[in-house]
């Protein structure tokens, strides 16, 4: 019930963040101006108002997991409430969960939202929204889920600018540790190529969680597939939970 009550107080203090309303009305506005887009091609309008309504959701869900999740503890620090709060018979680690699942339930309601509208656009436009398209945004809000478990370990780390330009970072890398490995051949051998293959297994393989591609040419994903990129996603959300919890025990409050 602590965790809860957390919890549902994280959701109402994110709800009335007027960055989240920004940038859904961002989000929103990159679904339908997708289909200007989809004029320069030929026959593939529809396939390019999926992909990019599908990109938005990922892009625009990641960026208020990190610019409202960053300033999470900060701001319960900055207001002085944490205190209040600390001071209760509640266990620290609870506080991070509830703090953790009351934005999660925030991306989910957001994500839901994209999705309905991005769905009733490209229906409206003619198209059919298939296995995958649902899938695509399963895996999308199961990466956010990650993302925002990082938010939540960096907001008891550091600064929430700070916090915010390392999360983007992690968030681009995450999806391009395939460079990271394909390296040109003059590192084989030196001791780059030890570090950038210790940083790609080290950082979460976002890409995994893309199947934009698929979504928008209408190509099945094995259930298989989406079952265990769900679990690894899992799996590295339960950890940086549990560093956040760490970090925030320790922290001199």
């Amino acid at each position: 019930m602590r965790i809860l009550a957390v919890a549902v107080n994280t959701f109402r203090e994110a709800v009335r963040d007027r960055v989240l309303y920004v940038l859904l009305f961002f989000a929103v506005g990159t679904i339908f101006a997708s289909k200007a887009i989809g004029w320069i091609t030929i026959g593939e309008d529809q396939k390019v108002v999926a992909d990019i309504s599908l990109a938005a959701v990922s892009v625009f869900g990641a960026l208020i997991a990190i610019f409202i999740g960053t300033n999470l503890v900060h701001k319960e620090i900055d207001k002085r409430t944490i205190y209040t709060i600390v001071s209760r018979p509640m266990w620290r680690y609870e506080f991070i969960l509830g703090k953790y699942l009351g934005l999660a339930g925030l991306i989910g309601v957001v994500t839901f939202i994209m999705f309905a509208v991005s769905a009733l656009y490209f229906v409206l436009l003619g198209g059919t929204v298939t296995l995958t398209f649902v899938e695509a945004v399963i895996l999308i809000y199961w990466q956010l889920l990650l993302v925002t478990a990082f938010s939540v370990l960096l907001s008891s780390l550091t600064s929430p600018i700070l916090g915010a330009i390392i999360l983007f970072s992690c968030y681009v890398l995450g999806h391009a540790t395939g460079i990271l490995i394909d390296l040109p051949a003059h590192f084989d051998d030196t001791i780059w190529e030890s570090i950038c293959h210790g940083m790609y297994y080290l950082f979460p393989n976002l890409s995994n969680f893309d199947i934009r591609s698929e979504a928008a040419n209408g190509v099945p994903v094995s259930t298989a597939y989406v079952v265990w990129t769900m679990l690894y996603g899992t799996i590295y959300t339960a950890m940086l939970l549990t560093f956040a919890a760490m970090a925030f025990e320790r922290k001199d409050l």
